[in-house]
């Protein structure tokens, strides 16, 4: 969870200023019909390369920090919920069985993580973008392919939903929660399976039926486990979902210089 992007982390190159767009508050509102110094107060011109702070910015900030950070999260609570378990046969810290399960924990893990650290990023890298605190990502051409256009926010124009009030709110985060969730498919297929062979390692095995489960200890297999399933999980999502928003204000940046779709 990308945490380490606070306030206290961002490193701000220029002061903060008014910005009276719409966009200022909803990075997926199109910035085609507004005017460029409406649009452009308080950003920096987009990078033509990768600059050494925004490599800082992604791997250092939301990369390394961010899994500090999560993984202590992650250790700490898994440190409340097994180490208060009351220890019987019939509830132990098992891999796969029911009512303590670490695939189970895992899973959930990786979902809830994945939309938090989504939404997390949408508020603090937009918000350092605003501020001119980091540039935007200019170099990269705009993808063609239609699914990844719509992924991207690419094809919104000022119409496609009302702006303002409930029923635009409601639109925005879903489109967001849409996206987050998308994203958890990728992280679940790179971490579950070697997750699982990694408590298979460290775990007790017990007969479960015909096949074989495996149980832990209260400490410390389950908070090694989930400090390093947090960390990893920020390492592969903190990056990405930075860089994603960095991308598409440059793209946005562009097309309101070169006046795009206006006549």
């Amino acid at each position: 969870m990308p945490w380490a992007t606070n306030p206290f982390f961002s490193r701000q190159q220029q002061q903060p200023q008014e910005v009276a767009s719409e966009s200022d508050v909803d990075p997926e509102a199109g910035s085609q019909s507004q005017d460029v110094a409406s649009v452009r107060t308080g950003f920096q011109e987009p990078s033509i390369k990768l600059t050494g702070y925004q490599i800082f910015y992604l791997f250092g900030l939301d990369g390394a920090g961010a899994f500090i950070l999560s993984g202590g999260i992650n250790f700490a609570i898994a440190y409340a919920m097994y180490t208060t378990q009351h220890y019987t046969p019939d509830n132990m810290i098992r891999l796969f069985q029911l009512p303590n399960t670490l695939a189970g924990d895992m899973a959930v893990t990786i979902f809830i993580q994945c939309i938090i650290t989504w939404l997390v990023e949408l508020i603090l890298v937009n918000r350092d973008l605003k501020s001119g605190g980091v540039q935007a990502i200019g170099f990269l051409p705009e993808p063609t392919n239609r699914l990844v256009r719509w992924y991207m926010f690419l094809d919104r124009t000022e119409d496609t939903h009302e702006k303002g009030g409930f029923r635009h709110w409601l639109s925005f985060l879903g489109s967001q929660v849409v996206r987050a969730l998308i994203s958890v498919v990728p992280c679940f297929v790179l971490l579950f399976g070697p997750s699982i062979g990694f408590l298979t390692l460290v775990g007790t095995p017990i007969p479960w039926g015909r096949v074989q489960d495996w149980t832990y200890a209260t400490k410390w297999a389950p908070q090694i486990f989930k400090l390093l399933l947090g960390g990893v999980l920020s390492l592969l999502t903190g990056p990405a979902f930075a860089a994603f928003w960095l991308v598409r204000c440059g793209w946005a940046l562009k097309k309101n210089e070169e006046r795009y779709g206006q006549s």
